[in-house]
């Protein structure tokens, strides 16, 4: 596995340093004493702090400190805690599908196969039509290409071995050759990109959310109608992407 760190994991791991330190005042810390122990400083703490208010995992009382909130609690309970993480991811996907005006996906790569687990979508923000399954299409999706790209060259080798490059599009890349020198080269904290390789009419983002040794990715879909608005929403979806790598990891 090839991780390489991006902006939301640094925003992951920063927000799982206050979260810890808030953890373990049960009476409350303060942001100046937050700013102390975590080191972070003054405007990042303030924004993560934004960011765990609004998302639910810490909580302001009456004198201004810090406690620990409703979402750490229920994504920390032994009780029905993978039902609460379902629910969690749900609630900040179906905010993410409205802030960037399209349907988004959690894509995992688990057991050496492209799924998707989770997704939110609308009437005005259509899921892309899964005309072929996922899991063999790596190759044409801006899902799969992400999480390809977060393997190391064996584990591509391995994928492409196990699914055919098939030509879905007209765009699609059907040369393994070419595909392994692009994800070679793929910044990771670029957004991968689809323009009609999986299906005409759509097209795609995708950002890495790597938590662990588990590699997965935050996607996006537009009609192609909307392609000029791919870019500025990947940029928006990968500045969103750390409220769903934090409640991941937690």
């Amino acid at each position: 596995m090839r991780i390489e760190p991006t902006a939301p994991y640094h925003s992951a791991q920063d927000a799982l340093r206050v979260l810890e330190t808030v953890a373990r005042h049960a009476d409350g810390v303060t942001e100046t004493e937050l700013a102390h122990r975590t080191g972070l400083e003054p405007g990042r703490l303030t924004a993560v702090l934004r960011m765990l208010r609004r998302e639910g995992y810490v909580e302001q009382i009456a004198d201004g400190a810090y406690v620990t909130g409703d979402t750490l609690r229920r994504l920390t309970s032994a009780h029905d805690r993978r039902q609460a993480l379902r629910d969690k991811l749900q609630h900040t996907l179906d905010r993410l599908r409205d802030s960037v005006g399209a349907a988004v996906y959690i894509s995992r790569y688990v057991d050496g196969e492209v799924r998707v687990t989770q997704y939110a979508a609308g009437p005005t923000t259509p899921a892309v039509n899964e005309w072929v399954d996922f899991r063999c299409c790596a190759h044409a999706t801006a899902l799969g290409k992400s999480l390809l790209g977060q393997l190391d060259h064996n584990g591509r080798r391995d994928h492409l071995s196990r699914h055919k490059m098939a030509r879905l599009t007209s765009h699609t890349i059907t040369s393994d050759k070419l595909l392994l020198s692009r994800l070679e080269s793929q910044p990771p904290t670029v957004p991968v990109l689809d323009l009609q390789e999986y299906a005409i009419g759509t097209v795609c983002a995708a950002v890495p959310i790597t938590a662990g040794a588990s590699a997965g990715c935050l996607a996006l879909s537009l009609p192609v109608e909307h392609v000029h608005r791919l870019k500025h929403a990947a940029d928006t979806l990968n500045r969103s992407a750390a409220p769903v790598l934090l409640s991941l990891t937690i």
